[in-house]
């Protein structure tokens, strides 16, 4: 996720995780570290992510791609997007401080009218304000945040070159959970220990399950257990479920999660370069570029399960959720209501965020490389949205570079969050908040903050997380009422 180089920057603070190039075509990964200077937009006028339509519950019919070869695209007319109505003050990021205060409220402009989503609205993001509090510092280029389900009130932390730290108590343990280092490839920006998911019944038979990068750049997908001391898994336990040979450096995705049906969810990016160079984003013979739904209880190493949308279709693999992804480099569920949040990395202008709702039977179609977000990719071609799945919000690269999904809050200590989806941008340190109601999506500012944020985590009481990647930081989310 992360973008551009500064040329003399050590490699380990430039790991830009799972994301695409920003600006002029470059395809590089990480952004310069914490410490390099970096262009923001103005402080002084901050516009909004676009609020676009509520995806419908029914997946397209007509989005199976064509065997071998990517979808061409016939003309299409634009989409018609809701531009944001005023703008908002935002400071400075300060390095010494938790974050910096907040913007002051931001209002929001009407969305197209849009069907009424299924599932329970949020809160208004525009009434709210976070800011972080760091629990944990010391920790080498951390990428992702998670638990166990445990009951433990640990936090586990990725680190790219292949460890998993234990937070407790606010403090990060001498010793990591898991030390992989041995056989992850993390020598170029976007490779590393890139994604961790806990067995929903890991209190009982102890799994937990990775993505990295190996040796050789290939993307592999594990299982581990863990041994007998609860803070230690045993790295000689692991199983191979998937390995994916890798085109190119970049877009090897990364995240793992476990939806509310139990399975396991695995985002793919297209295989890197620039520009879908390989042809994998509208192509079913693939695993790249796509969403992968793995049952890992029914099989060894995995079963598919039955009602994934694609069984038994020639021209598409029976693992795929859903394609026409570039580089999903976090997603995650609603624990509440189970809806799917994907923030896609874009290539030079726009990213996006897309929602399946719960109700959805896969099958979508995000739309790359025939779309960059709602727009046609390029822009100067003409192009066909018939049977794609469009973002629900977008930005382009004047307030940022490159998406980090977050997660909808479902904790109880900050009431004024609840219902609200945070993501983020790893270039500009901005914060927003998306949220539904009466059929529409709101989008606001809720900060801008001194880091550069890899990753967002949830921990088993739907409290939120952020990772700093160049600061080395954990830090949790706060809130409060603007």
């Amino acid at each position: 996720m992360l973008r551009k180089l500064i040329p003399g920057m050590f490699l380990i603070l430039s790991v830009v995780v799972g994301l695409g190039a920003c600006g002029n075509g470059g395809e590089v990964g990480i952004s310069e570290p914490a410490t390099a200077t970096l262009a923001l937009p103005s402080d002084t006028a901050t516009s909004t992510p676009t609020p676009l339509a509520v995806p419908s519950d029914t997946p397209p019919a007509t989005s199976t791609p064509v065997r071998d070869t990517p979808t061409s695209a016939p003309p299409r007319a634009t989409p018609e997007v809701v531009q944001p109505t005023s703008t908002v003050s935002a400071p400075s990021p300060s390095a010494t401080q938790t974050l910096p205060a907040p913007p002051t409220e931001t209002a929001m402009p009407s969305p197209t009218s849009t069907p009424t989503p299924s599932t329970v609205s949020g809160g208004d993001p525009a009434s709210v304000r976070v800011e972080l509090q760091p629990i944990a510092s010391g920790l080498e280029a951390p990428l992702g945040i998670t638990h166990g389900g445990d009951g433990s009130g640990r936090l586990l932390v990725l680190e790219k070159s292949g460890r998993i730290r234990v937070v407790k108590n606010n403090a990060l343990t001498p010793m990591p959970f898991l030390d992989i280092t041995d056989r992850v490839g993390s020598s170029q920006s976007e490779q590393g220990l890139l994604g961790l998911a806990f067995h929903p019944d890991f209190a009982n038979n102890g799994f937990l399950y990775v993505n990295y990068t190996d040796l050789q750049g290939d993307t592999v997908v594990s299982r581990f257990a863990v041994s007998g001391d609860p803070d230690r898994a045993d790295p000689a336990s692991e199983m191979v479920l998937l390995t994916l040979p890798q085109p190119a450096a970049n877009h090897n995705g990364g995240n793992l999660a476990f939806g509310p049906d139990g399975y396991l969810y695995i985002g793919t990016g297209d295989g890197g370069a620039a520009g879908d160079r390989f042809g994998n984003g509208q192509n079913g013979r693939t695993l790249l570029g796509a969403m992968l739904r793995l049952d890992v209880d029914g099989g060894q190493p995995y079963a598919v399960p039955p009602d994934n949308p694609f069984v038994g279709d020639p021209d598409v693999l029976d693992e795929i959720w859903a394609l026409g992804l570039r580089n999903p480099w976090r997603y995650s569920f609603d624990r509440q209501t189970g809806d799917l949040y994907i923030a896609d990395v874009g290539q030079n202008q726009y990213e996006e965020v897309n929602v399946q709702l719960t109700d959805n039977s896969g099958g979508q179609n995000y739309g790359w490389p025939i779309m960059e977000a709602t727009h046609c990719f390029p822009e100067d071609r003409a192009c066909d949205p018939t049977g794609l799945t469009l973002p629900v919000t977008e930005y382009n690269h004047s307030q940022g570079c490159s998406v980090t999904g977050g997660y909808v809050y479902r904790g109880q200590e900050y009431p004024a969050l609840t219902g609200i989806y945070l993501f983020g941008d790893y270039c500009s340190g901005r914060i927003w908040g998306l949220a539904r109601g009466d059929g529409k999506w709101q989008v606001s500012e809720l900060a801008r903050v001194d880091a550069r944020i890899s990753a967002f985590g949830e921990d088993e009481a739907g409290e939120l997380y952020l990772a700093d990647l160049g600061g080395g930081t954990v830090y949790k989310i706060t809130a409060r009422s603007r």
